[in-house]
């Protein structure tokens, strides 16, 4: 009754619209399981809206939009700072568009600074765009894999505290020292 050869074969076409309506039902479901796929696709973002003070980290693989107040760390796949926010702690995220204000470092593959964007901190990037108008205090620092805070932490130290000798490791600085100090005893 239900066989594919006599759905195909011409003569049976009066019994095709019985058939079609219980051969529509599983299509049906088939598209549904597409749907279901579906939410594979990049749900919208999560948005912090401004009346919202958050004390604490903030932690997602998603997309997040703030316009209000976030005291702690952010970190995001696509973070987007609104003209009306404030973020007082670090930013880590792949793709980073400030529009209001950040004290504290930034972290991204991508980093935009808007026009309206104020930023007091240090970031390190992969790319980088800063608008006319954006007002940045800090330092900037380029590296292929931003997002490894270990790595850019450490470099970042040694810059600090090699200031004068520069790129000089840490395990050698102490002898240098050490050098300088017998060398002003002999004089003394």
């Amino acid at each position: 009754m239900f066989s594919k050869s006599k759905i195909n074969e011409p003569g049976p076409k009066a019994a095709e619209p019985p058939q079609s309506a219980p051969s529509s039902a599983p299509p049906a479901p088939e598209k549904s399981d597409f749907k279901a796929s579906a939410p594979k696709a990049k749900p919208p973002a999560s948005m912090l809206s401004a009346d919202l003070h958050i004390t604490g980290n903030i932690k997602t693989t998603g997309d997040i939009q703030v316009e209000g107040t976030v005291e702690g760390d952010i970190r995001a796949h696509l973070l987007t700072i609104g003209g009306s926010a404030t973020i007082k702690g670090e930013v880590i995220a792949d793709d980073v568009v400030i529009n209001g204000r950040i004290v504290g470092r930034v972290r991204g593959l991508k980093v935009r600074l808007t026009s309206t964007a104020r930023v007091e901190g240090d970031i390190v990037h992969k790319t980088i765009a800063i608008e006319s108008g954006a007002h940045f205090e800090g330092s900037v620092q380029r590296q292929d894999d931003p997002l490894n805070p270990g790595r850019g932490g450490q470099g970042g130290g040694q810059a600090a505290q090699g200031g004068g000798p520069g790129g000089k490791p840490q395990g050698q600085q102490p002898a240098q020292a050490g050098g300088g100090q017998r060398a002003g005893g002999g004089n003394g």
